[in-house]
């Protein structure tokens, strides 16, 4: 039986920090401790070669539970759409109205921090909401 592997869900962008900052708000992670002999990601930041200066950032569950989320700069923009993207779990267990009710509650705190409503789906005989967003930097995810 194989076991179970830890992995990390890793972003191309154009803003690694910024957009790092963005999911931690959406998710309730936290910016992990910079590296030993660094006070903080700035002096880390500073110490690196300018070429690899704020190339990078990542992300991480406080409870140590989620998959770390890292960013990493890349020299190009997002042209289509995410062949595999996150589906925020905001309305589990609900289903109706109250589902889509706290859907909506959720979209309207996400485009507060930047992020854009594409499409909202309404339940039908096979599947319950969803509402369809994107991060700051564009990338497609889902509130279910």
């Amino acid at each position: 039986m194989a076991s179970v592997k830890h992995f990390q869900v890793t972003f191309d962008c154009a803003e690694p920090e910024r957009v790092a900052r963005f999911w931690c708000e959406v998710l309730g992670y936290v910016v992990p401790p910079p590296p030993e002999g660094f006070a903080t990601w700035d002096d880390f930041n500073r110490s690196q070669p300018p070429e690899h200066q704020g190339s990078a950032f990542a992300c991480i569950d406080p409870s140590g539970v989620g998959p770390r989320l890292f960013f990493q700069r890349v020299p190009e923009g997002k042209v289509v759409k995410n062949r595999v993207h996150l589906d925020v779990r905001a309305g589990t267990g609900l289903v109706g109205e109250e589902r889509l009710a706290t859907l909506e509650a959720e979209c309207a705190r996400l485009l507060a921090l930047g992020a854009t409503h594409v499409l909202t789906q309404h339940a039908d005989e096979h599947n319950e909401s969803c509402i369809t967003m994107q991060d700051i930097e564009g990338n497609e995810f889902c509130l279910d």
